[in-house]
């Protein structure tokens, strides 16, 4: 897991200038008008897919009440849940991220802010220069409460125009979730420390480190720690 000083040293090394290229999200996203009810369970998990799991697994990494984000893969079987398979786009699976979540502290409704921030939900089936079933936009709800909060905020945001196309982005329930390959898992902070296991450090700091440095930047009461 990444942590708050590691957030710090990406600012520190100006990568902070790179926000406002690669950033698509929209400014400032309402919250949630619903949102789920008084938690019943201190530890919950949700499931999102929003293009190269890398970078949405290094924001959630850093949001408060956030106990772990795991990469890896959703939408299909157990057999064909290896990144070169699915990276085929013919396997179901779509590239995605499990976040177990204390309730208490962060809510599903603004796990779901988050989300529609650090991603383009009006792209079909592509993020980025990624392109492919594997990169589509997904919610896998794993309750009935989660299914109902994740529609009734896409209707707000539709009704809301925050964005300028259609949210193109699927609600389905989750049937399972296979963790990906180790190198896979907190790829942004490796690639950060240098690590050999990175190798394609040219695109995580074009696409995934503005992830990481916006998010911090537009919801500082929501990093770990506080504001930066």
């Amino acid at each position: 897991m990444q942590t708050t000083s590691g957030l710090r040293a990406l600012l520190r090394a100006g990568l902070i200038g790179l926000t406002a290229t690669a950033m698509v999200c929209a400014a400032n996203l309402p919250n949630p008008a619903i949102d789920q009810d008084k938690p019943q369970q201190k530890s919950e998990t949700a499931v999102f897919a929003g293009g190269c799991f890398w970078g949405i697994e290094a924001v959630f990494d850093h949001v408060k009440g956030v106990t772990d984000a795991v990469s890896g893969y959703a939408g299909g079987s157990k057999a064909n849940a290896h990144y070169e398979i699915v990276s085929t786009g013919t396997t179901g699976h779509a590239e995605s991220v499990q976040i177990t979540y204390d309730p208490s502290q962060v809510s599903f409704g603004q796990l779901l802010k988050i989300y529609f921030s650090i991603h383009d939900p009006t792209e079909l089936n592509r993020q980025d220069p990624d392109e492919g079933t594997q990169y589509r936009t997904e919610i896998f709800y794993t309750s009935p409460e989660q299914k109902n909060v994740a529609e009734a905020y896409i209707r707000q945001l539709s009704a809301a125009k925050v964005f300028a196309n259609p949210i193109v982005t699927k609600v389905a329930p989750l049937q399972a979730f296979y963790r990906a390959e180790d190198y896979h898992q907190d790829y942004l902070l490796h690639c950060q420390q240098n690590l050999p296991v990175c190798t394609n450090k040219r695109y995580v700091d074009r696409y995934d480190v503005p992830k990481l440095v916006g998010f911090s930047r537009q919801y500082p009461e929501l990093v770990k720690g506080g504001k930066l």
